[in-house]
């Protein structure tokens, strides 16, 4: 059945458009209190929901821009940037775009992301403390807010909607509502009681109250060299094998040394495990390589060629080079080489040559046309299998009965010798595998906080 067209909605009393003669005096005497300044990083990367359920999407990729956390990856051509379509790991986005996002999914996107955040239910805080926040928010440009709440308390259309807040009157107790939903109402200043009466309601879809999260930029770039893909369902199962099945399967059987726990561990992996964690890696055309790369680009480049140092240095990571060359043989480099293929051109979008799987640091891929561009393709399987067994959490191994032996495989992943670059990595590593597990559970809306 055809649906009639609309040309957006009119705002109802009480809110007001931030781009009417009011709307611009509230945001005149705001801007004079200082409670604008993180206004201009959110305006700067303001976007609308190409979707009309990719509201929660919308606001968290305009926020992470906004506070410019490198995804690490591509988005389009060379271009690392945050999209809606690169928000993917908590939920399908074919769901998001059918029945929308849920608070809690949108809190372990950006927790997956890479960014700090603390994020509370209306339940979980009270309207002084989050008018509290909006201030923090508003007077600074490295804190951003998004809430989620019900249009219907503000006399719209609709029902649970995502935006960023863009600014506070406190003067007048308003804030700046920068509504994604751009095709249907302007950014518009609404009273905070109201907004927080908004939230105070309840999403049918998870039986929850809705709420606010402040989102800031963390300290260094998470996912520096590993990342995990969630790309399809496939994670659904290997997070399971992780988390679960690898505990039970070192506990359940008799494992001596750390070689039988790899053993263990190895010989059950997921057949897609290689499409579950991936690497990134860097772009370059074979002439004048060194003078194509920018400085941002060599500083990232030494950046990972120092943590990928520190991966091959650990002592895990030895037992499992050790292992992976016993079991594997002659078929080593060619199971190296592949995960470096399947790897490189997903983040790359280009074809691979044939001729590329040899157990190399560097190889040449087919560009478009005839052209060649050559790839640095850092981690082999070894160092992929290590840096993710680091990641597990350290309870993984409390099954083992043998006291010696789990003494040993504790110093192994005992995070306390590791250089900070790699201890921030793993510990990356490991709150999205925690993420994932929560919302492979259907958890994500129970707890909000990050993994310890």
């Amino acid at each position: 059945m055809s649906m009639a067209s609309l040309y957006r909605r009119s705002l109802s009393h009480p809110a007001i458009d931030f781009a009417s003669f009011e709307g611009k005096q509230i945001f005149n005497e705001a801007l004079q209190k200082g409670t604008m300044e993180g206004f201009f990083g959110l305006i700067s990367y303001f976007q609308t929901q190409s979707e009309p359920a990719f509201c929660g999407l919308a606001s968290l990729s305009m926020v992470l821009n906004s506070l410019s956390i490198d995804p690490g990856r591509k988005w389009k051509g060379p271009w690392r940037w945050f999209d809606e379509s690169m928000l993917e790991c908590c939920e399908p986005l074919e769901i998001v775009k059918d029945k929308g996002i849920s608070f809690g999914k949108v809190v372990c996107l950006a927790h997956s992301s890479g960014a700090k955040v603390e994020a509370f239910r209306t339940n979980q805080s009270t309207i002084d403390d989050f008018r509290k926040y909006v201030v923090k928010c508003s007077t600074s440009d490295n804190c951003h807010m998004i809430s989620t709440y019900h249009r219907q308390v503000l006399k719209q259309t609709g029902t649970g909607h995502f935006s960023p807040i863009g600014g506070y009157n406190a003067e007048r107790d308003m804030a700046l509502i920068l509504d994604v939903a751009r095709f249907k109402y302007p950014p518009h200043w609404v009273p905070l009681k109201l907004l927080w009466d908004a939230m105070d309601s309840i999403d049918q879809s998870t039986g929850r109250r809705r709420g606010f999260m402040l989102i800031s930029r963390p300290h260094r770039e998470p996912g520096l060299l590993y990342t995990l893909s969630c790309k399809d369902e496939s994670w659904i199962s290997i997070a399971k094998y992780l988390k679960e099945d690898v505990p039970r399967l070192v506990s359940s059987q008799h494992v001596d040394t750390i070689e039988r726990i790899l053993y263990v561990v190895f010989k059950s992996l997921p057949a897609n495990f290689n499409q579950f964690i991936k690497w990134m890696a860097e772009i370059r055309r074979t002439e004048d390589v060194n003078q194509n790369l920018s400085s941002e680009e060599k500083s990232r480049l030494k950046l990972k060629q120092e943590l990928l140092k520190q991966v091959q240095e650990t002592k895990l990571f030895k037992h499992v080079d050790k292992f992976l060359s016993s079991v594997y043989e002659d078929n080593l480099p060619y199971v190296a080489a592949k995960v470096y293929c399947d790897g490189d051109e997903i983040l790359s979008g280009y074809e691979s040559d044939e001729s590329c799987c040899k157990e190399t640091c560097v190889k040449c891929i087919k560009g478009l046309g005839e052209e060649k561009v050559t790839v640095v393709a850092y981690p082999s399987g070894n160092d992929v299998f290590t840096a993710l067994l680091l990641a597990l959490p350290p309870q993984t191994w409390s099954g083992i009965k043998d006291q010696s032996l789990l003494q040993e495989m504790k110093q192994l992943i005992s995070m306390v010798s590791h250089p900070t670059l790699l201890q921030q990595e793993v510990l990356h590593l490991r709150r999205q595998l925690e993420m994932l597990k929560r919302c492979q559970e259907n958890k994500e809306d129970e707890e909000l906080s990050a993994p310890a």
